[in-house]
């Protein structure tokens, strides 16, 4: 099985919020022997989408093939301003050049959705993320991960994942494991 950590944030930190929760997932993916990839949209030079392009960018190409190689897609967001970065949507948009596919999009991939807010608003971004997710044909988990950004950490000064929040986004990789196991046996 194949996995894509899909970071939405364009932190380029090593130590970013978003680094470090990718950090995680990838870390525990890989002890379930899932082969697991990070897309971090900083880095990937996806430019504005445009569909009246006559050759799609190679940045773009090299995406779309990863996102539709992984079975299982774990969508990474900070929350800005209500809803997920505007970057992080047009590299979803850009799923378009998959339109005439056999299976378009992500059609059957099961979605892992993760956000985070410095208040108690992180589900407004998991509900933008889950009507994408739906619109490109992919299977959102039910069970999702708003994060109040400030308990996050074990305190102010760690990068150490606290306890509440391991714990959820290991009963977000257990459901998304089994369930991609019981789909593909």
């Amino acid at each position: 099985m194949k996995a894509i950590i899909f970071n939405g944030s364009l932190e380029r930190r090593t130590l970013s919020t978003s680094g470090l929760i990718s950090d995680y997932f990838s870390e525990r993916l890989k002890t379930l022997g899932i082969h697991t990839n990070i897309f971090t949209l900083a880095d990937s030079g996806i430019p504005l989408f445009d569909v009246t392009l006559n050759k799609t960018p190679l940045a773009v190409e090299r995406m779309t093939q990863m996102f539709t190689d992984a079975d299982l897609h774990i969508w990474l967001a900070p929350l800005y301003h209500g809803s997920i970065p505007g970057v992080m949507k047009n590299c979803l948009d850009w799923l378009e050049v998959t339109a005439n596919r056999y299976e378009p999009y992500l059609t059957d991939k099961t979605v892992g959705l993760v956000c985070w807010a410095d208040g108690l608003q992180a589900m407004q971004g998991i509900n933008a993320m889950d009507s994408i997710a739906k619109s490109l044909r992919a299977w959102p988990l039910p069970f999702s991960v708003p994060i109040v950004r400030s308990s996050l950490f074990t305190d102010e000064q760690s990068t150490q994942i606290s306890d509440l929040y391991s714990d959820k986004f290991d009963k977000l990789i257990s459901i998304a494991a089994s369930k991609k196991i019981a789909i593909i046996d």
